[in-house]
């Protein structure tokens, strides 16, 4: 694990030796508060867990952070005590239900809020490090479009970006997208409509932001679904538990099991893009992994 000071600055670490599986991150993000972002992260990632993926939930929400309450854990330390050298990122590592790894932010420390871009990126590149068998990361951002918010979106391999039936939520859902378009060079986002009451609602939402974003944006936007308004669910967070753990069979649980299911059938990345990136070490390792098997395929030769 790199030392705390490492989290100031861009690292750029050896490859790891052995080609691992690349960690397919996801990113969920909001262009405003109250439309249950976080709720969606938690219960996307223990979908996750339920299909058998290996998965770690990672709160950035650096100063208003809540994924730990709502799953009902204690961290000892939080990414603070990274930055302020306390500790290292592999300290923070809590085991969540059905083991679920939650790395926990901090609520309500200010500083948190304004640590520098190179700051954003060295946490990015502290993962590299994280000795987990992972399967997926799941990204909890804070609302809006802070540098934090943009960094980490930036370095996944998914966005997901979700929205509900507000006015305000919608406008500042394109927002976002058009600043990690014109920015940060994203040209794919996944779009979720959250507290819907039907699923032609759900649609609607979607078709809006669509529109608008085909007509000035060069970004394609995919449908991930709609999570439907639903009581089961509001009991779950009161109760500190995922929806999906706490109430299996209910439209909210089903719903979110299903996008989890889909997600296995997203476009894995085929290596680095040159960028900022969550776990790039495997990438760059797996990507040089396929480029000598295809190398090697005797089949591939006879062909090309």
């Amino acid at each position: 694990m790199p030392s705390p000071a490492d989290l100031n600055a861009p690292a750029s670490g050896a490859p790891v030796s052995g080609a691992r599986a690349p960690v397919r991150v996801i990113a969920v993000a909001s262009g405003k508060g109250g439309v249950g972002k976080t709720s969606v992260s938690v219960n996307l990632a223990m979908a996750l867990v339920h299909a058998g993926q290996r998965t770690l939930l990672l709160d950035t929400d650096l100063g208003l952070a809540n994924v730990d309450v709502m799953l009902g854990l204690s961290p000892q330390f939080t990414l603070a005590d990274v930055f302020a050298g306390r500790c290292e990122l592999q300290d923070t590592l809590l085991e969540g239900p059905r083991g679920l790894w939650v790395v926990p932010a901090a609520s309500g420390k200010r500083h948190m809020t304004e640590l520098l871009p190179q700051q954003h990126i060295g946490l990015v590149n502290a993962f590299c490090q994280l000795d987990l068998p992972l399967d997926a990361m799941v990204v909890d951002n804070a609302a809006g479009i802070s540098d934090s918010v943009l960094t980490f979106c930036q370095a996944a391999q998914d966005v997901v970006v979700v929205v509900c039936d507000e006015p305000a939520s919608v406008t500042d859902a394109y927002a976002l997208i058009k600043v990690l378009s014109r920015e940060r060079g994203v040209t794919r986002v996944q779009v979720l409509a959250n507290q819907v009451n039907n699923a032609i609602e759900g649609k609607q939402l979607f078709e809006k932001l669509e529109r608008v974003s085909a007509r000035f944006l060069d970004v394609t936007l995919h449908y991930l679904g709609a999570i439907p308004r639903d009581e089961w669910l509001r009991r779950a967070i009161q109760r500190q538990e995922a929806v999906v753990e706490a109430f299996p069979g209910c439209p909210s649980a089903l719903a979110f099991r299903d996008i989890a299911r889909r997600a296995n059938s997203w476009q894995s990345p085929a290596g680095p893009r040159g960028g900022v990136e969550f776990f790039m070490e495997r990438l760059v390792a797996h990507s040089a992994g396929a480029s000598a098997a295809s190398h090697n395929d005797p089949l591939r030769s006879a062909v090309a």
